[in-house]
């Protein structure tokens, strides 16, 4: 799911006053625990933070010979 800068400011706000449930535009969920509010919260930082960023490429080279 592409998260918003506007997720991440209802589940803080949802957290700061102690609440299990978040409101977006049309939506409503509700969280069973604050534990999962919490990883929700880390996991839209994390997609956030991740947004814009491209990813990073790793190249390997092998050699299966004795040398030049």
């Amino acid at each position: 799911m592409s998260f918003t800068q506007k997720h991440l400011e209802a589940v803080e706000t949802a957290i700061a006053r102690g609440e299990k449930t978040v409101r977006y535009s049309d939506r409503t969920v509700e969280y069973r625990t604050v534990d999962e509010l919490l990883k929700a919260r880390e996991e839209i930082r994390t997609s956030l933070a991740s947004n814009g960023k491209p990813r990073s490429r790793v190249y390997r080279m092998y050699h299966g010979g004795k040398g030049l």
